[in-house]
């Protein structure tokens, strides 16, 4: 079996406070994999250390098949992603943003016309990103992961700051970026609604800790919903703050 992402027996603390703890992940080459977790479950702190924006105490991180040791490791430049707030040069365009981020890939400018048409904001023309809606800023940051047609995808809380319809476009996005190019996807959300309609497999984390990974068609042959499964490992409620149940 590849791997787009292997993670093992990775732990980390901070002034003794352990905020992840013996994780062991893997994201299978090619499918979709939500990440499920309630807001402060350790989701963006596994993130960062993939990148080694947070360097884990032990444990080994694999990324496209390659060991990461560092944050400068080669292999991230088959890669796209958001983690945390995006950060942009609010006075340029979306446009101009996306031709920076291709010069700082040593990327070609072929794909920014129509990755900006794919994430719905190519009629921004010279709007300044400073002056762009949270909703409109989330769609121009995936289209800035995308914009080199990356292997993998990395997507802290994605369709955070989008409406209704903005979520239902990311996600068939998401799924035609999948289908289409082959695209390895790791998401994370505090949604269970939407990974279930989006997510090949569910991996599940509370308190810095792995509860489990499951595909959704083993969810769907025990009859039950995600939302079922996933409070039935938490003990029928949770131990924290609960994870949003949205109808979108």
């Amino acid at each position: 079996m590849t791997y787009a992402v292997e993670v093992q027996n990775l732990s980390k603390s901070i002034d003794g406070c352990p905020i992840l703890k013996n994780i062991c992940m893997r994201v299978k080459q090619g499918e979709i994999y939500g990440f499920l977790g309630a807001n402060g479950a350790g989701k963006t702190s596994l993130m960062k250390t993939l990148y080694h924006i947070i360097r884990p105490d032990c444990g080994t991180v694999c990324l496209l098949g390659e060991r990461v040791a560092g944050g400068n490791s080669p292999v991230f430049s088959h890669i796209g992603s958001i983690i945390e707030s995006p950060v942009f040069y609010n006075h340029l365009s979306a446009y101009d943003n996306l031709e920076l981020h291709c010069r700082y890939m040593g990327a070609g400018y072929e794909n920014i016309g129509e990755t900006l048409s794919l994430l719905g904001i190519s009629e921004t023309g010279n709007k300044a990103v400073g002056k762009f809606s949270l909703g409109m800023k989330q769609r121009l940051a995936l289209a800035r992961a995308f914009l080199t047609r990356p292997e993998l995808l990395i997507l802290d809380e994605p369709i955070n700051g989008l409406d209704p319809q903005g979520i239902i476009h990311i996600r068939e996005l998401l799924l035609r970026i999948n289908k289409e190019h082959g695209t390895s996807i790791l998401i994370s959300s505090h949604i269970l609604d939407e990974l279930s309609k989006i997510a090949d497999t569910i991996g599940m984390i509370d308190h810095g800790a792995m509860l489990g990974e499951i595909s959704m068609d083993e969810i769907c042959k025990k009859g039950i919903g995600l939302e079922d499964y996933y409070l039935d490992l938490l003990g029928g409620g949770g131990k924290g703050e609960e994870p949003y149940f949205s109808g979108n």
